[in-house]
């Protein structure tokens, strides 16, 4: 049961409620903040996608790295139809589309072929890496692929949000284009949350096929990711309440990270 292989195919359709351009736009205000203009930027755990894309739209230059080559499927077919829209509305697609690099590689594993201005990593899939040493090292990575001085924009989920709202729970959904079931299963001892995902898609001669998926996330404290991002050689530069300028809370459900590259 590989993590987001049938997923992918509705990814999109079930995270409609996540304000992907509202973190776009906050995103791009850090970027400017930090005197982030222009250049290459790396999206960490891109998924589909849709923030790479946001990002491309608004001139960044992308590159995308995700381990699932069904997600990864998804997005090179956004860039397709974009290039396709611009060329129907005869519009010159090299001057409106930006080519993204899409690089199928593990968070922890990832090579460039240079240095980049800015890294991101959005919808918590930092959580995604469950083992200390790996996030470590996927730290250091970053660190070591920044341009200096360059930016580390990333989100967790919370230990509450695990332990308190996610624990235990059921969430489903049903629609036309397919129906979830995701059972949460959290153990405060290991602080991992299992994700047990059962799909029901639909299929041309109107009946419905059953897959399952299995997705582990873990949760990491605010003194543990300083640390982590102390120990790679960045510097941190502030910790928010999820895509705002607040500062954490008790019952954050998310925060967002901004490191600074500090040195190799």
């Amino acid at each position: 049961m590989d993590a987001y292989s049938d997923f992918a195919r509705v990814y999109d359709l079930f995270m409609d409620n996540v304000d992907y351009e509202g973190w776009a736009q906050y995103i791009r205000s850090i970027f400017e903040e930090y005197k982030i203009h222009d250049g290459l930027v790396l999206d960490l755990g891109c998924g589909t996608g849709t923030m790479t894309e946001l990002l491309s739209g608004a001139g960044y230059d992308m590159i995308g790295v995700d381990n699932s080559r069904e997600m990864l499927a998804i997005a090179m077919e956004k860039q397709t139809a974009a290039r396709e829209k611009a060329s129907a509305l005869l519009v010159d697609s090299e001057k409106h589309v930006h080519e993204i690099l899409y690089l199928c590689q593990e968070m922890q594993e990832f090579e460039l072929y240079g240095t980049v201005a800015a890294v991101v990593s959005v919808c918590d899939c930092i959580n995604y890496v469950t083992e200390k040493e790996d996030l470590q090292e996927v730290f250091r990575l970053v660190n070591n692929y920044l341009d200096p001085g360059g930016i580390f924009l990333f989100d967790i989920n919370t230990e509450y949000k695990y332990s308190e709202l996610l624990g235990c729970s059921t969430i489903a959904e049903n629609r036309e284009e397919g129906s979830f079931i995701w059972e949460n299963d959290y153990d405060p001892d290991t602080k991992i949350n299992i994700y047990e995902l059962t799909l029901f898609l639909p299929r041309e001669d109107g009946l419905y096929e059953k897959t399952e998926e299995l997705h582990y996330q873990r949760a990491y404290s605010q003194s543990e990711i300083e640390q982590m991002i102390k120990t790679a050689g960045m510097e941190l530069l502030a910790v928010y309440d999820a895509y705002t300028k607040e500062p954490p809370r008790q019952d954050s459900e998310r925060l967002t990270f901004i490191a600074r590259e500090h040195g190799k």
